[in-house]
C-alpha cells in the first residue's frame, strides 16, 4: 500500500487555498484560525489518551489532526497574499478606473491572444508584479501585488522575465478567483529600466533560436514543435491547438513535468549506459533539470511541472513509489504554501493529478498487463498514459464539460514520438546559438514526430462519439471523480469487470450509430446559427470546437447563455454588438456567464447612452476589452473571417439613426459568405448598395435586417440573393416583425426564409451538395444548392 500519511495535509492546504481564492483574507484568516484551535484540542485529547485501546481511532484521529494543520497552512498563506490583492489604495484606483504610471517587474513571457484584428498586432497578455503605482493625483502606492496587463503595441512583445519597465495605462477589475488585483490597459510602449539578468537573455536567445530553426518547417508541426519543448505557442495554427484540445493532448502543447522527465531520463540512461555511478548520474540529472527549468523560464508553471517530473523521476529511478507518494504530496503542500495561486491553476491540478496517476495506479495495470502475458515495455506504454488520463479525467470534465473517449488512444498512439520530438527539440535549441545549420537539421528531424502528433489528433478530434457532453465546473467533476473510484474499487473483482465491459461495449454500439446518423446540436458543419431569444438578436459563428464570434445579445441574459450552451460555446474570442438597442445589449452578461470574451466590438455610433454604458460596465467588470469600429475594420479567429461593411458614414436624420448606424458585417466561415445587417433600415441599405460594388453585397446566406420589418430596400435585397435568408424575430410581438411582404420578396428570390418565432433555433450548414438548414437540432430541410 502507498504511504498517504502527508496525502491528507496536502490535499487539505489545496483546496483550502483554492477557496480562500474566492473570498478576502479577514474570512481565509478565520477559517484558519478555526482549524488551527480544533487542531490542538484533537491533539491533546489524543495525547492524553495514548497509550488506552483504540489504536486504529488514535491512528484516525492523527490524520483529522494533519488535515486540520493542511487547512491551517492553507488559510494562512492565502490570506496573507489576499491582503496585498485587496489592499486599500490599490483597490481605490481599480473602482475609480484610474490613469496610471505602474512601475513593473515582468513575471512570463507576454503571450498573444488568440485571434485578432486584421492589420492590427494581436493583443498582448502580460503577468507582472507591481513594484509601485503612481495615481492621477500624483499619490504613490508601493503594493508587490500582481497585475496582468493587456496591450497591443508591438515593443512589449520582446520583454523578458524579471524586466523591469514602467508603462501608462489604466487600472480596471481582474476576473477574480486568483491573486491578480489588477488589470492595467496599456497605453502605449514601456519605458525599460535596466536590461534582464544573464541567465533570461541566455534562455532568450536559445528560445529564439528554436524558432528560427522552426520557421522554414511546415505551419503545423513547426508551431507546435516549440509548444512541445519550450512551451512557445505563439506559432501553433488555431485549428490544432482544438484538435489536441478534442483528443485530451492540451497538455502536449506546454511544459509539463513529462517533459522535465523525458530530458532527465534521457539524461540518466546516458549515464547508466556509461556505466556512471548512482551519484555521479543523479547530479547530471540535477544539471539536466536546472538547465532545462533555465531554458524555458522559471515560472510558476515551468517550477510546477519541473517538480511533478521530478518526483516521477525519482520515483521511476529508485523503484520505491510508498516514497514517492509523501514526495508528491510534500511537493504540493510546499507549492501552494509559496504561491497560493496555483491551487486554482487547471495546469497544476493537472499536474498533480497525473503524476499521481503515474504513482498510484500506473505500476498495478503495468504489473497486471505482464502478469497476463503483455510484454514489459508495451505493458509501461499501455499503463502510463492510461493512468494518467484516467487521475486527469475529472479535471478535464470539469474544465470542458465534456468527457473524451478518443483521449487514452490518442495519447497511447503519440507516445512513441513524444520523447524523439522532445529531445531533438532542446539540441536544437542548445546548439542554435553556435551552430544554426545543426540546430535546422535537429528541427527537422524532430518535425516529423510531431507531424505524427498533429495527425493523432487531427483525426482524433474527428471521431464520432469521441467526446461526450457532461456537466461542467465543480459538479461535473467530483461527480466523474467519485464514479472513477467507485469503478476503481468495483473493478477488483472479475464479475464487475466483465458487467462494466459488457455495458460499455453495449452502449458504445447503441450510440454510436444513433449520433453518426443524427449528430445533434450543434450539426455537424455548421457555419451560423441564430437562437430564439425573443424579440432580439443573437447570431453565432462557430471559429472552433468549443469557440464562436457571438453578434448581439438578445434581450435576456438567460437566453443568451442557453443559447451558447446549447451550441457547447465556451470562449467568445469576439462579440460584436451592432448597436444599442436593448434587444441586442441587454444579454450581454448572459454571454459572459462562465465564458472568456477576449474583445468586444460596438459602432461609434453612441446612442442610445442606456445600451452603450450597459456594454462597457458589463465588459469592464470581466476586464474585456472594447474597441468601437467602422467600416473597413477586420477580424479574423479560426474558420471565421469579418468584415465591417456598413455603415458607410455616419448617419443622420434618419427615422432611426441607431438603427441606420448599425454595423453590417460580412462574415465568410468555411468559404461561406453570410451578410449580417443589425437593425440597418432602408437609408443604411440604400448607401450601402450605392457606396459598394454588386459582388461585394453577394451573400449565401442573410440574417435579415431588424427582425424582418417593412423598412427594407428591395433592391439592397435583391442584389444579396441569398440562398437561406434567417430572421431572428419574438413570438407574438407588437411591432408586426416580420413583414409578410419582405418575407415573399425573399421567397420569390429563392431563399429559404427561417424565422425563430416559428422554428426555433436555426443553424446553416456546409453539406456535400451544398448548404442545408438544421432546425432545433433535427435536420428539416433538403439541401439548397
Amino acid at each position: 500500500m502507498p504511504d498517504l500519511r502527508l496525502a491528507g495535509l496536502a490535499v487539505a492546504a489545496w483546496l483550502t487555498a483554492l477557496g480562500g481564492l474566492h473570498v478576502d483574507a479577514r474570512r481565509a484568516l478565520l477559517v484558519a484560525a478555526v482549524a488551527a484551535g480544533l487542531a490542538v484540542l484533537l491533539a491533546l485529547h489524543l495525547i492524553g489518551v495514548a497509550g488506552r485501546p483504540g489504536t486504529v481511532a488514535r491512528r484516525y484521529g492523527w490524520i483529522v489532526v494533519s488535515v486540520l494543520i493542511g487547512v491551517v497552512c492553507g488559510g494562512a498563506a492565502t490570506s496573507a497574499r489576499l491582503a496585498v490583492r485587496d489592499a486599500e489604495p490599490i483597490r481605490a484606483l481599480v473602482d475609480d478606473r484610474a490613469q496610471v504610471t505602474a512601475e513593473l517587474v515582468v513575471r512570463d513571457d507576454p503571450r498573444p491572444v488568440r485571434g485578432g484584428i486584421v492589420g492590427r498586432p494581436p493583443t498582448l497578455l502580460v503577468r507582472a508584479k507591481l513594484v509601485n503605482v503612481t495615481g492621477p493625483e500624483g499619490q504613490r502606492v508601493a503594493v508587490p501585488a500582481r497585475v496582468l496587463v493587456l496591450t497591443d503595441d508591438p515593443a512589449w512583445r520582446h520583454l523578458l522575465p524579471g524586466q523591469r519597465l514602467t508603462a501608462e495605462g489604466r487600472l480596471t477589475e481582474p476576473r477574480g478567483g486568483d491573486l491578480t488585483a489588477a488589470v492595467l490597459l496599456a497605453a502605449g510602449p514601456p519605458d525599460l529600466l535596466g536590461a534582464p539578468s544573464a541567465l533570461q537573455r541566455a534562455a532568450g536567445r536559445l528560445r529564439a533560436g528554436l524558432q528560427q530553426a522552426c520557421a522554414s518547417l511546415p505551419d503545423e508541426p513547426g508551431g507546435l514543435l516549440p509548444g512541445l519543448v519550450v512551451g512557445d505557442t505563439s506559432r501553433l495554427p488555431d485549428t490544432v491547438e482544438e484538435d489536441f484540445r478534442a483528443t485530451g493532448m492540451t497538455h502536449l502543447n506546454a511544459v509539463s513535468g513529462s517533459n522535465v522527465a523525458i530530458i532527465a531520463g534521457a539524461v540518466l540512461l546516458v549515464a547508466r549506459w556509461a556505466r556512471a555511478g548512482p551519484m555521479l548520474a543523479a547530479v547530471l540529472c540535477g544539471l539536466a533539470l536546472v538547465g532545462f527549468v533555465i531554458l524555458v523560464r522559471p515560472s510558476p508553471s515551468v517550477v510546477r511541472a519541473a517538480t511533478m517530473g521530478a518526483i516521477g523521476l525519482a520515483a521511476l529511478a529508485a523503484g520505491r513509489p510508498r516514497a514517492a507518494v509523501p514526495a508528491l504530496a510534500a511537493a504540493v503542500a510546499v507549492l501552494v504554501l509559496v504561491d497560493p495561486d496555483l491551487a486554482g491553476d487547471p495546469g497544476f491540478a493537472l499536474s498533480v493529478m497525473a503524476t499521481g496517476g503515474l504513482l498510484l495506479l500506473a505500476p498495478r495495470w503495468r504489473d497486471g498487463l505482464r502478469r497476463r502475458g503483455v510484454p514489459p515495455g508495451a505493458a509501461e506504454a499501455l499503463a502510463v498514459p492510461a493512468a494518467a488520463q484516467l487521475a486527469c479525467s475529472p479535471v478535464i470534465a470539469g474544465l470542458s464539460g465534456t468527457v473524451s473517449l478518443v483521449a487514452v488512444p490518442a495519447n497511447l498512439l503519440v507516445v512513441p514520438a513524444i520523447a524523439p520530438a522532445t529531445v531533438l527539440g532542446v539540441v536544437a535549441a542548445t546548439v542554435s546559438p553556435v551552430w544554426p545549420f545543426g540546430a535546422e537539421m535537429a528541427a527537422w528531424l524532430a518535425h516529423w514526430p510531431a507531424w505524427w502528433l498533429v495527425l493523432v489528433a487531427r483525426y482524433g478530434a474527428r471521431m464520432p462519439m469521441g467526446n461526450l457532453p457532461w456537466p461542467g465546473g465543480v459538479t461535473g467533476a467530483l461527480l466523474l471523480a467519485a464514479l472513477t473510484v467507485a469503478l476503481l474499487v468495483a473493478a477488483r473483482r472479475p464479475v464487475v469487470r466483465r458487467l462494466v465491459a459488457v455495458g460499455t461495449v453495449a452502449v458504445m454500439l447503441g450510440t454510436v450509430p444513433v449520433r453518426v446518423i443524427a449528430p445533434g446540436w450543434p450539426p455537424k458543419g455548421w457555419v451560423i446559427a441564430v437562437c430564439a431569444v425573443g424579440q432580439g438578436d443573437t447570431v453565432v459563428l462557430p471559429v472552433a470546437p468549443g469557440r464562436a464570434v457571438v453578434v448581439d445579445t438578445g434581450p435576456d441574459p438567460g437566453a443568451a447563455d442557453a443559447c451558447l450552451r446549447r451550441l457547447d460555446v465556451r470562449r467568445v474570442p469576439l462579440l460584436v454588438v451592432s448597436h444599442f438597442h436593448a434587444d441586442h445589449t441587454s444579454g450581454m452578461a448572459g454571454v459572459f456567464r462562465g465564458r472568456r470574451v477576449d474583445l468586444v466590438s460596438t459602432p461609434q455610433w453612441p446612442e442610445p447612452a442606456t445600451g452603450r454604458n450597459q456594454v462597457h460596465d458589463t465588459a469592464a467588470t470581466h476586464g474585456t476589452r472594447v474597441v468601437p469600429v467602422a467600416a473597413g475594420w477586420r477580424y479574423q479567429a479560426g474558420a471565421v473571417d469579418l468584415l465591417v461593411v456598413g455603415p458607410p458614414y455616419p448617419m443622420r436624420g434618419t427615422r432611426s439613426d441607431p438603427n441606420n448606424n448599425s454595423l453590417v458585417l460580412l462574415a465568410t466561415v468555411a468559404g461561406v459568405r453570410i451578410m449580417l445587417t443589425g437593425d440597418a433600415e432602408t437609408e443604411e441599405q440604400q448607401a450601402l448598395r450605392e457606396r459598394l460594388p454588386a459582388h461585394r453585397l453577394r451573400a449565401d446566406v442573410l440574417k435579415v435586417a431588424h427582425h424582418g420589418s417593412a423598412f427594407q430596400d428591395a433592391a439592397f435585397l435583391d442584389a444579396i440573393a441569398p440562398a437561406v435568408a434567417l430572421v431572428p424575430v419574438g413570438a407574438g410581438n407588437t411591432y408586426g416583425h416580420p413583414s409578410d411582404a419582405v418575407l415573399a420578396r425573399l421567397s420569390r428570390g429563392g431563399a429559404r426564409v427561417l424565422r425563430t418565432d416559428v422554428d426555433g433555433d436555426v443553424a446553416v450548414v456546409l453539406a456535400a451538395s451544398g448548404l442545408a438548414v438544421v432546425l432545433g437540432g433535427v435536420d428539416l430541410s433538403r439541401s439548397t444548392p
